[in-house]
């Protein structure tokens, strides 16, 4: 999931959607004819959705619901989005994994058939192009989901070094997944709730695993895998039987599992310290500095050969001169672009995402400070609308409702 201050946005817009919605367009930098909609666009306006422009799409942000409220029923019972914007494409061929392998730092070729992992593109100088989802299908078969605000410049890069590569006589292809729609159900009841439309049985298929079953009487692409901290799954539907399925989820959950929008979606992997590309990652970015070195595959540390190896091998062995740190804060949130400052005052690094937490009731943000900074309680200052806020380092991540304090860094 791709975008900035999805939270702030979802808080303006409440306030201020019956006032002036003009604005809001014109702030979001699209006019309504010029968005895409995913298949349920009607579905969602049906049901109280207040759409806004994100990633040249138009999409939720909340439906009747405060983010507040649906934040917390995510955690309690479940929610279901609508994720279509988000780009779905296999590679296919003898030497798929090879190619890919040139492209990202997971150890692809470990998987086992029907497994999958989170991995970064980089690009020539370590830095991230994007972080995605992939899942081995077969030994010549991947699939993957790239994020809707990079999927020009994803696209476009894999292509280019896919004509390189079978140009030597690599054998790859791709088809781009657009007559499939996406759906993340999330939550404590994601699975008992999935579990009445499909005869699979869903307790042998875990966290990142994938499977080609018969959802709802269709053909799906399912992996346990999601963006909330909490169990659930993403689920790939032909775009005619969306909707369907759609509705089929909210009625097995007996109102329970409620319709989720963008605002409560970004609260959510927020509070589970999850990256949202374009704010906490960019293309100056490593993955060392982001906290993901876990990502990176034992045997590629070993034998590098993806773009940027020779950087971000040189972090992993003599440490990233900056990391990636979760804050507690009192006072106004911290957002985005806020300068963290040391104990004298000196600058030290900024906020990259911040805000209230719904389950914590208190203050949280995650941003970027100097090695040696970064370390568990270590005091700091936020410099917030001019004034300095006193928060400490620490690092919560809520799955399931439970609060797990963990300590720098991530790797």
């Amino acid at each position: 999931m791709r975008g900035g201050g999805l939270w702030q946005l979802g808080q303006s817009i409440t306030r201020r959607l019956a006032q002036d919605k003009k604005t809001i367009v014109r702030r979001c930098f699209a006019s309504e004819a010029e968005l895409k909609k995913t298949v349920l666009y009607n579905f969602h306006v049906a049901n109280g959705g207040k759409m806004v422009p994100f990633a040249g799409w138009s999409m939720p942000i909340q439906y009747k619901d405060s983010i507040m409220d649906s934040t917390l029923n995510c955690r309690e019972n479940g929610s279901l989005f609508d994720v279509s914007h988000m780009c779905g494409l296999s590679l296919k061929g003898k030497d798929c994994i090879p190619f890919l392998e040139k492209l990202v730092v997971a150890d692809v070729a470990g998987l086992a058939p029907g497994t999958g992992t989170l991995t970064v593109f980089t690009n020539e100088k370590g830095g991230a192009i994007d972080d995605s989802v992939i899942t081995k299908v077969t030994d010549d078969h991947i699939y993957l989901v790239v994020n809707a605000g990079c999927r020009d410049k994803d696209l476009a890069h894999i292509e280019e070094h896919m004509k390189a590569f079978t140009s030597r006589g690599g054998d790859v292809s791709w088809h781009i997944h657009d007559e499939r729609s996406l759906l993340a159900l999330q939550g404590p009841l994601a699975a008992p709730v999935l579990q009445h439309l499909t005869k699979e049985d869903l307790s042998k298929i875990y966290f990142s695993d994938f499977r080609i079953l018969d959802i709802n009487g269709v053909p799906c692409y399912l992996t346990r895998t999601g963006y909330t901290g909490e169990d659930g799954f993403e689920i790939s539907v032909p775009s005619e039987h969306a909707v369907d399925l759609a509705k089929a989820i909210l009625e097995k959950s007996e109102g329970k599992v409620r319709l989720t929008g963008l605002g409560a979606r970004d609260s959510l992997r927020l509070e589970a310290g999850l990256c949202l590309y374009g704010n906490d990652m960019e293309q100056h970015t490593t993955p060392v500095e982001a906290g993901l070195t876990w990502a990176i595959g034992k045997r590629r540390r070993a034998e590098g050969g993806f773009l940027g190896a020779e950087v971000i091998l040189k972090q992993i062995e003599q440490g990233p001169s900056i990391r990636r740190v979760g804050l507690f804060s009192s006072g106004p949130p911290p957002r985005s672009h806020s300068e963290i400052q040391d104990e004298k005052g000196q600058n030290i690094g900024e906020v990259t995402s911040g805000g209230f937490s719904p389950c914590l009731k208190k203050n949280i943000a995650m941003g970027y400070v100097k090695s040696g900074l970064h370390k568990a309680g270590t005091n700091v200052k936020i410099v917030v609308r001019g004034a300095q806020m006193v928060p400490h380092i620490v690092f919560v991540f809520i799955s399931g409702g439970k609060i797990v304090k963990l300590h720098f860094s991530f790797n």
